[in-house]
């Protein structure tokens, strides 16, 4: 409030002036005319989001989020086996979606679009075992979906897949195992020991060298104690006994156990660790950075060394642990004891090692014929 003044001097009266506080609202007020201007026009121009419609994912997807998740805490499972049917699932999802052209609502599905599924599976020429691994994961689904009480009964109950094929485990016999075992030294040890004969010790030792050694090692604990793949990269240095000439494996569903190791596998795995060194903690087989390796990267390096040893490339390395067990149980082993070294958890699958070998049948009938 102000008084405004004449030229003669007098007063004219008081004048009320605008408050500032109106002046403030009026300018926000503003302002928010213009940002919902603004927001008007964005809204206007279609995103590219939403000029293609997309089906969002099935709001029954919290149901696998906590199958999965019971996987993890309770059953105790793998991060492979999580992974696994964790993809097996969203597969059945993503193909009813495209034949449906609706959301997958797992609690109204039945027998009808499971053997839908199944048919598209054996259309696309999969394996019997494949489909026995990819169908198992639905059963599972729906077995825990009952026991949670979300279901009264599974759809996948009464359902006939195709019968498994009995094929004998692929193994290599002791001399092609021989062979495999020292194609490392052979392709790559040749220039380590010149460097090593120059008495040039660790620090200027080429890669080639310690890279031989480290995939000898690799391949010698491999066949030495059985092991999987995945419990070979998942080693870390303090699970390696040097003394007791044992390695602890964590092996499915983080169960662990301890495999032995032959004095081959030993003596490759110290000179792997001489040439790049020991420590308390870390990934035992690791690549040129200092990394764990990866799965991957051992399949590839196998294959290198069955073509320099004039074997069949396509082998695996779980074709190492066939042959640990085909030659265990051709020595005289017993069941139960490879049982053990495997890691099985049921008898009924380590029985498919005991198929007999020309070797075997050889030896009985030369024990057991009179005219033999």
């Amino acid at each position: 409030m102000r008084e405004l003044r004449r030229a003669d001097g007098q007063t004219a009266g008081p004048v009320r002036t605008v408050p500032r506080l109106l002046q403030l609202s009026e300018v926000q007020n503003d302002q928010e005319n213009r940002d919902r201007l603004k927001e008007g026009r964005a809204s206007a121009q279609p995103s590219p989001a939403a000029a293609k419609p997309k089906l969002g994912p099935p709001t029954t997807d919290r149901l696998v989020e906590e199958f999965l998740n019971y996987l993890r805490v309770e059953r105790n499972a793998s991060a492979l086996t999580i992974r696994n049917y964790g993809a097996d699932l969203a597969a059945f999802a993503a193909w009813f979606t495209e034949k449906t052209k609706s959301r997958c609502d797992w609690l109204r599905l039945d027998a009808f679009h499971l053997r839908g599924y199944l048919v598209h599976l054996t259309e696309r020429k999969l394996e019997r075992a494949t489909i026995h691994l990819k169908m198992s994961a639905l059963r599972s689904f729906y077995r825990w979906l009952v026991r949670t009480e979300r279901l009264k009964q599974s759809p996948v109950v009464g359902l006939t897949l195709p019968k498994l094929a009995k094929k004998l485990p692929k193994f290599l016999t002791i001399q092609q195992v021989e062979a495999l075992l020292d194609a490392p030294l052979k392709c790559g040890g040749a220039r380590f020991r010149a460097t090593e004969g120059q008495g040039r010790g660790r620090a200027k030792a080429g890669p080639s060298g310690w890279q031989a050694w480290r995939d000898k090692a690799i391949l010698e604990v491999l066949y030495s104690g059985g092991l999987r793949i995945h419990e070979l990269v998942g080693l870390n240095d303090d699970d390696l006994d040097v003394l007791g000439e044992v390695v602890r494996v964590r092996g499915k569903g983080k169960k662990e156990r301890l495999a032995p190791l032959g004095g081959p596998a030993v003596k490759a795995v110290q000179r792997y660790l001489e040439l790049r060194g020991r420590t308390a903690r870390g990934p035992l087989f690791v690549n040129l950075k200092g990394g764990r390796l990866t799965a991957r990267s051992v399949q590839r390096t196998l294959k290198r060394y069955l073509i320099a040893a004039n074997l069949d490339p396509s082998l695996t390395p779980h074709k190492l642990r066939h042959s640990f067990a085909t030659h265990l149980l051709d020595a005289g082993a017993d069941l139960r004891s490879v049982q053990e070294l495997l890691g099985h958890a049921n008898l009924t699958t380590t029985q498919i090692y005991t198929h007999v070998t020309p070797e075997r049948l050889r030896k009985v009938y030369e024990k057991a014929h009179p005219r033999a």
